[in-house]
């Protein structure tokens, strides 16, 4: 049985894509480890996942709130927040390289964690990248300029896993490029949401989005009977980013009024702070930990911050989006619901208050249908695709392409 770990930091959105596929793996008989924060423990091993803590026991997303609440501008609260978890890497580098040894395959995540110990240990690497945006266009043809500009960012992009590096007795690298995987980097987007870049190399492959159909739920009896009482609510999801350090009634505020005034039955997930003392109109309800393969499909429409995870789930179950990013990233997933023509414009999240989210609701309401009409089309292209499937499949090869080579050697 082959023996495969694989690493994320991060909150549940960072978390999810590699659940889905460790079951994969696990039902194609590997053997899986997953390791991440302390606190995704129950959520992965409730799973049938092995676990590995890695880092301090802390609540992510509450450090994650705390960070966003500190740093408005959208492109600081990405770095602070990348420098936060970057941190964590580099203090775990022991508890990394100790899940790693003995293992067939190290399946680097997004913030590349892993890849310095698997390359310490010899071991090879599949890379897994969720922004399109961080993958390298190496068929491109640089500019002098673009080959400065570049080599810059690249030392810096580089310094932290130096560090790592340093702990091993490895030579700095100047360029984390070096890092990635020769051999394949999947990329769980779907080609009927994004076109491939025509400069990435061939190891680059789009899967599709990967997902699990869960196991049948059912609601507690009061949200059934929500449901059941009037036509469809609209669903308010902002994930990590509806995670309050301190109760933010005022923004919670700008929603239920919005949704009053136009009308609006809503399902509202978050803002646990918020809501336990608020009393929310008959027309509303609260709901916690619900999963979004059922959520999403009682829902008209689905308010959300446009992690990769609630925006892949969007497309998946076929529900337009009104898209509230909070940092760079969630505006590049942002953009790609509204170039598939599924999503109204997105609401900065500076720029949030009740007249802006009556303005998205009454731009859904004139187009829904239309909206609608191309979720429902792209879910199904979708599902086609068949994700998480197709990167086990492309990870099968690469296993058999390293143990045909590891024999030739020994055989020469």
């Amino acid at each position: 049985m082959k023996k495969v770990a694989m690493f994320t930091m991060g909150t549940r959105g960072d978390v999810q894509p590699y659940i889905f596929l460790s079951k994969e793996l696990i039902r194609n008989g590997y053997e899986v480890t997953l390791g991440s924060h302390p606190c995704w423990r129950k959520l992965i091993e409730d799973e049938g996942i092995s676990f590995e803590p890695i880092g301090p026991d802390i609540d992510i997303e509450k450090e994650a709130a705390i960070i966003r609440g500190k740093v408005s501008n959208p492109v600081l609260s990405l770095l602070k927040t990348a420098s936060f978890v970057f941190r964590i890497i580099q203090e775990s580098t022991d508890e990394i390289y100790n899940v790693c040894k003995g293992k067939d395959l190290i399946i680097v995540s997004h913030s590349q964690m892993g890849a310095v110990e698997a390359d310490v240990l010899g071991i090879p690497t599949v890379n897994v990248t969720l922004q399109k945006e961080m993958v390298g266009e190496k068929l491109k043809t640089k500019t002098f300029k673009d080959k400065l500009i570049g080599g810059m960012i690249a030392r810096q992009v580089a310094k932290p896993y130096n560090k790592i590096r340093k702990v091993y007795g490895q030579k700095p690298l100047k360029d984390a490029g070096v890092l990635m995987s020769d051999k394949l980097n999947l990329i769980p987007i779907s080609k009927y949401v994004v076109e491939r870049n025509p400069y990435w190399e061939d190891i680059n492959v789009m899967t599709g989005y990967w997902y699990d159909e869960e196991a049948e739920y059912f609601p507690d009896e009061k949200i059934s009977r929500f449901l059941e009482a009037g036509e469809k609510p609209v669903i308010l999801a902002l994930g990590a980013m509806s995670f309050e350090d301190k109760a933010e009634k005022e923004k919670l505020e700008m929603f239920v009024h919005a949704f009053e005034k136009t009308g609006c039955r809503a399902i509202i997930q978050g803002f646990q702070k918020s809501i336990a003392d608020y009393e929310l109109p008959e027309t509303m309800i609260a709901c916690g930990s619900v999963p979004h393969s059922w959520l999403f499909k009682q829902g008209k429409f689905v308010i959300h911050h446009c992690g990769f995870g609630t925006t892949a789930a969007t497309m998946i179950y076929g529900i337009p989006s009104i898209p509230v990013p909070h940092v760079l990233d969630q505006m590049g997933f942002a953009a790609q619901l509204c170039d598939a023509g599924v999503s109204t414009k997105p609401i900065k999240a500076k720029d949030l208050s009740e007249a802006s989210i009556i303005s998205a609701i009454e731009e859904m309401n004139r187009d829904y249908q239309d909206k609608k009409e191309k979720a429902e089309a792209i879910s199904e292209k979708i599902k086609s695709e068949g994700g998480v499937a197709e990167a086990v499949r492309l990870i099968n090869e690469v296993m058999e392409s390293t143990n045909s080579t590891m024999q030739y050697s020994s055989a020469g």
